[in-house]
């Protein structure tokens, strides 16, 4: 089992935010199969005020390449990604179209 922690913002916009939140109470179910498909074992979103931080536990055979080329060929995904990307925003100093960026894990107990 591998784990990647990620981190993203949200536009800082209270309605657009909650509208988000919403989003995940209630994830397409084409969206959820194209996670368990890909080797995705768990994932969880956390938020503090517009930070999200996801956590991705995965299994040996995950490939983010595989993931990637899946997902750019699933339409629901694809639309997904287009819609979540009205709420979400890149993180300072990276690119704009840039989404969730890998975290370097520092320290563990």
């Amino acid at each position: 089992m591998n784990r990647y922690c990620f981190i993203l913002d949200l536009k800082d916009d209270a309605a657009l935010i909650a509208e988000y939140e919403a989003y995940h109470r209630a994830v397409w179910p084409e969206i959820l199969q194209s996670i368990r498909e890909s080797g995705i074992a768990d994932m969880q979103i956390y938020r503090r005020h517009n930070r999200l931080m996801m956590i991705m536990d995965t299994d040996d055979a995950f490939s983010f390449v595989d993931k990637a080329k899946a997902d750019a060929s699933n339409e629901k995904v694809q639309q997904w990604e287009a819609l979540m990307w009205k709420y979400q925003q890149s993180l300072p100093g990276m690119l704009p179209d840039e989404k969730w960026q890998l975290m370097n894990k520092i320290f563990q107990l």
